[in-house]
C-alpha cells in the first residue's frame, strides 16, 4: 500500500508541512497556521473582496471568517467597508513582511530538496503536478 500515488503525495505533503511549521515558529514570533497563510496568499499584493476570497480557497465562507478574524487579531490583515455587502482585505506591512518572509522559507525547502533530488527531478515533479490529470 505505501507504493500508491495518493498515499506517496499525501505523506510528502504532510512531511513539507510539518517541516516549513516548525521553520516558521522557528524564525517567526507570530504564530501562523498553514490554513490562515493560504489566506495572505490571496491576499498578497491585491485587495479583494472577503467574498471573492471565499471562493478560491477550500474552506467554508464561515471558515473564511474566522480566519479573517484571527488575522486581524494578529495584525496582519485589516478589513475595510466595500459597500453596503462587503468588505475587502488587504495585508498589514506586518502581514506583508510574514508573507514575504513565508515566501522566502518555501523557496529555501524548495532548494533544499534540489540539493538532494537534483534541479531536474524537481522540474519534473513540477511539470508532473502542473499536468492536467483527467481526475
Amino acid at each position: 500500500m505505501g507504493d500508491l500515488l495518493i498515499d506517496l503525495l499525501h505523506e510528502k505533503s504532510v512531511l513539507l508541512k510539518k517541516i516549513k511549521e516548525e521553520k516558521w515558529q522557528a524564525i517567526s514570533g507570530v504564530h501562523i497556521t498553514h490554513s490562515e497563510f493560504s489566506i495572505l496568499e490571496k491576499v498578497y499584493k491585491n485587495q479583494p473582496l472577503i467574498s471573492h476570497v471565499a471562493k478560491q480557497v477550500p474552506f467554508t465562507r464561515q471558515a473564511v471568517h474566522k480566519f479573517i478574524k484571527q488575522l486581524e487579531e494578529k495584525g496582519l490583515v485589516e478589513t475595510k467597508k466595500f459597500n453596503l455587502r462587503d468588505k475587502s482585505i488587504e495585508l498589514t506591512k506586518l502581514g506583508e513582511a510574514c508573507f514575504e518572509k513565508h515566501l522566502a522559507l518555501k523557496k529555501e525547502l524548495e532548494n533544499m530538496i534540489e540539493e538532494e533530488i537534483g534541479e531536474m527531478n524537481v522540474k519534473r515533479i513540477k511539470e508532473i503536478l502542473k499536468m492536467e490529470w483527467g481526475i
